[in-house]
């Protein structure tokens, strides 16, 4: 990339201003307006001559012509709606669940999760990609990049399921008159939900005894649907994660079963093992390195050092 101005391939970006800004599809105005702040100081002409930095008429064109492009993009409600609307159509364009148009392995790995993973691992490797966009200016192309596939992918796994921001709906709701409540079938309705998940996890404990990880995956996410609340569940799938080398997704799970239950013998097992701190309330960046995207930093900085 130029030190004067950016390539048409960068430029593209814009089709996605939420990768470009580095945050989720569903943050709402009060989000892009703290990341957008923060990216202004980030790249401020100032902070690149107090420390004798070469990269400040880069940081500039990033800034004018990247970052306030895409905060106006998608600043108000309406254009986020348009947005969110065009990036579906990218989506129902690409054939992503066969993974031709995917190229980040991350993205890639995300296709293959149902709804509920999706959701526990795109903010947080958002959020982690976001931590490490612009600190090597260079390369902050191919981190946007790894973001702009995580949005498509994200949508992608939720094309059913509206998607709304914490304060504002970007799909209007619907209203329905509340119906009336049997509690006979809800109390039967439960015990067969509680049945079902049981089976599954049995199951799953089966597939654990033979070693079988890739049948046990299925039938443990069977099993989170049906009881989310479940620490044995997620502890379990958790370890079947770590057993298949996905060390970011075995510290999502085992982290979701402490949260459930902080005295979980097998959660509490491997949570040195992976790094998990109890009783913690981690920030979106330490999540983030959970899912181990760091690593992705890591190889950037190896890179432009060799």
């Amino acid at each position: 990339m130029s030190q004067t101005f950016l390539h048409s391939e960068w430029l593209q970006q814009l089709v996605d201003p939420y990768a470009v800004l580095g945050i989720s599809v569903g943050a709402d105005e009060h989000q892009i307006l703290r990341r957008y702040r923060s990216l202004a100081r980030q790249l401020h002409p100032d902070r690149y001559h107090r420390n004798n930095c070469p990269d400040h008429k880069l940081a500039q064109a990033i800034f004018t012509r990247l970052i306030n492009p895409a905060y106006e993009q998608i600043k108000s409600i309406k254009n986020r709606r348009n947005t969110i609307e065009i990036i579906r159509t990218q989506v129902e364009a690409g054939n992503l669940w066969k993974g031709h148009t995917i190229k980040t392995p991350i993205a890639r790995e995300m296709i293959e999760l149902s709804s509920l993973e999706a959701d526990l691992f795109y903010e947080q490797a958002i959020a982690s990609l976001a931590s490490v966009q612009y600190k090597l200016l260079d390369r902050a192309d191919q981190v946007t990049q790894q973001i702009r596939e995580l949005n498509l992918v994200y949508l992608c796994l939720q094309r059913s399921v509206p998607l709304t921001e914490k304060s504002t709906a970007l799909v209007p709701q619907v209203n329905r008159e509340p119906k009336r409540i049997n509690l006979n079938q809800t109390a039967q309705s439960q015990s067969l939900q509680k049945n079902y998940a049981q089976r599954h996890y049995q199951r799953a404990i089966d597939y654990v005894k033979q070693s079988n990880w890739k049948l046990a995956v299925p039938e443990l996410r069977d099993a989170i649907k049906l009881q989310p609340q479940q620490s044995d569940y997620h502890a379990l799938l958790g370890l079947v994660h770590l057993k298949q080398g996905l060390t970011g997704m075995a510290r999502v799970y085992m982290r979701q079963a402490l949260k459930l239950n902080p005295e979980h013998r097998l959660a509490l097992k491997y949570a040195l093992r992976l790094k998990i701190t109890q009783n913690q309330n981690p920030s979106p960046i330490s999540m983030a390195k959970a899912v181990g995207i760091a690593a992705i930093f890591s190889k950037l900085i190896a890179k432009k050092t060799s």
